[in-house]
């Protein structure tokens, strides 16, 4: 039986969860505060953790940013009533996989979490733990980035988009595929994340360098090359 974190605080929230969660055949561990979720999702393998944003002792941001610091890399969704577009990237930037607005249909819910954990069950692909482009250079198990002699520091989903466009080199890749890969196909590709994002790695692989390597194909998409 996978075993699922819950943490949050409202109890007639955690509770709704959690019969949901066993009601679908999962057994379901609940925390109510940051503090306390850390240490479970620590001590304990579970399948995928469910968290609130506005937690005591410790935020879900927080808790979200230390538990990728800890290099654990199970799926993490988040719960909020914060439902901007900022309010998501930043729940993106920590390290989430995927962000839910309160109030919510359990059955989204749930639709939302199988999709994860079918992602997370797939067979590993088998390509190196580095990938290269160019100068530029990715360390899949130290998670570091380099180009050239400069290291680079990325936000957990900047680092998976750039997996991606170096899995993919010298291919258009359009908004919908980067959104199902990255993002899965429940992200909402009516709006800018896609160019939010490729604009924060611009920013980060190309603005320093001479050579730009993240070109934007009109109508189209997006193409790592080194030349155009």
């Amino acid at each position: 039986m996978m075993d699922i974190l819950v943490i949050e605080d409202d109890l007639r929230v955690s509770e709704l969860i959690k019969r949901g969660l066993e009601e679908q055949g999962f057994s379901a561990t609940v925390a109510y505060d940051g503090v306390m979720g850390k240490k479970l999702a620590l001590q304990h393998p579970y399948e995928l953790i469910i968290t609130d944003i506005i937690l005591p002792k410790m935020d879900g941001l927080e808790l979200c940013k230390q538990l990728r610091e800890a290099n654990l890399e199970i799926p993490i969704i988040m719960l909020t009533a914060l439902g901007t577009t900022d309010d998501k990237l930043e729940g993106f930037d920590a390290g989430a996989d995927d962000y839910l607005v309160k109030p919510f249909e359990i059955r989204e819910l749930m639709a939302r979490i199988r999709v994860l954990l079918k992602r997370q069950s797939k067979t590993p692909q088998t390509y190196s733990n580095v990938l290269k482009y160019d100068e530029l250079e990715l360390n899949l198990q130290n998670k570091t980035v380099k180009r050239g002699e400069v290291d680079i520091d990325l936000t957990p989903k900047e680092f998976k988009l750039l997996e991606y466009l170096l899995q993919n080199p010298e291919r258009v890749l359009s908004r919908t595929e980067i959104a199902e890969k990255v993002w899965d196909t429940h992200f909402d590709t009516g709006t800018n994340f896609i160019d939010v994002y490729i604009n924060y790695l611009r920013k980060k692989i190309d603005k320093s360098f001479e050579k730009k390597l993240i070109h934007t194909k009109s109508g189209m998409g997006f193409i790592l090359k080194s030349d155009l």
